[in-house]
């Protein structure tokens, strides 16, 4: 894909670049977004990260590590086959019976599956928490404090006619059930850039959040040589050479990948992160060209 057709953004040092304004979804971007408003939460003694919860046997951090043993929709055929047809989203409830997610799938610790039924459910605990729905808690909890403007929670199919590809598909943003966020990539990339910059939690929790579960090796058609997953952060080594911090989704016509670059090893501190979006369904590619562009500041790539 020509570099012309992503939506690219970079933040070097304190300097912010980006080729485009306009709104993009952010899919499962949304993970680091809810994994800072968990962590904020319980910095304020509101939410406890290693008691069970839910009335069940897993921690918030399992939840936000995605160690909790819940399965997870996007494994059902059913899911995408409605999704494709244009159906309305499922219930909660629906969703929930047909993932079966009252069995465990392994006891929570003892292994990782990515669910987003898992954070589905810290949704919910951040709302309960706050007493607010989604949008209200994050801007309470992690947007305002972070000087992030711009981003909302997607509602309505119509909610997406204005993001930068439109919604021919006439998508419900609802079949995304921890919610899909839209907002403009130089929003993306300064919520990462701040947020490990220490912005909004403690060194101790930052630290937290960003102690990596292995989860595997090189992945086939994707820039990583090595996987692993913080609270709510893909985190490993990718290439060009170094450590990558962030997060990639996927739904539906785009693609977004949002990284700090962390270094390759060279004692050199580079304050550098990158976001990508574009108009396909292929993770390795905008995930390359974020990890080309936070490794090498690569201000060509952006206006």
């Amino acid at each position: 894909m020509p570099t012309s057709q992503f939506i690219t953004a970079l933040v070097q040092e304190d300097s912010l670049r980006t080729n485009a304004d306009t709104p993009v979804p952010w899919w499962s971007y949304a993970k680091p977004v809810l994994a800072g408003a968990a962590l904020s939460l319980v910095a304020a003694g509101r939410l406890r990260l290693d008691a069970p919860v839910c009335g069940r046997p897993f921690t918030l951090r399992q939840l936000l590590q995605h160690r909790a043993g819940l399965g997870c929709y996007g494994g059902l055929r059913d899911y995408h086959a409605a999704v494709a047809a244009g159906e309305s989203p499922w219930p909660v409830k629906e969703m929930l019976r047909r993932v079966d997610s009252d069995t465990l799938t392994y006891e929570p610790g003892h292994g990782w599956a990515y669910s987003n039924v898992g954070y589905l459910l810290v949704r919910n605990l951040i709302e309960e928490a706050t007493g607010a729905s989604l949008g209200p808690a994050l801007e309470q909890l992690v947007f305002r404090p972070l000087g992030i403007f711009g981003v909302t929670v997607a509602r309505e199919p119509a909610d997406l006619d204005a993001t930068a590809w439109g919604n021919v598909r006439h998508y419900h943003p609802e079949w995304v059930y921890h919610g899909l966020l839209i907002g403009p990539a130089s929003a993306a990339v300064l919520f990462l850039h701040r947020l490990l910059d220490g912005g909004l939690l403690s060194p101790d929790l930052l630290t937290e959040m960003q102690a990596a579960y292995p989860v595997g090796d090189a992945i086939p058609g994707r820039p990583w040589r090595t996987a692993g997953y913080g609270l709510g952060l893909m985190i490993g080594q990718g290439e060009p050479p170094g450590k990558y911090v962030g997060h990639t989704g996927g739904g539906p016509a785009s693609t977004s990948a949002v990284y700090r670059f962390a270094g390759n090893g060279t004692g050199e501190f580079i304050r550098r992160t990158a976001a990508a979006f574009a108009p396909a369904n292929d993770p390795g590619m905008v995930e390359a060209q974020a990890m080309k562009v936070a490794a090498h500041g690569s201000v060509h790539e952006v206006c």
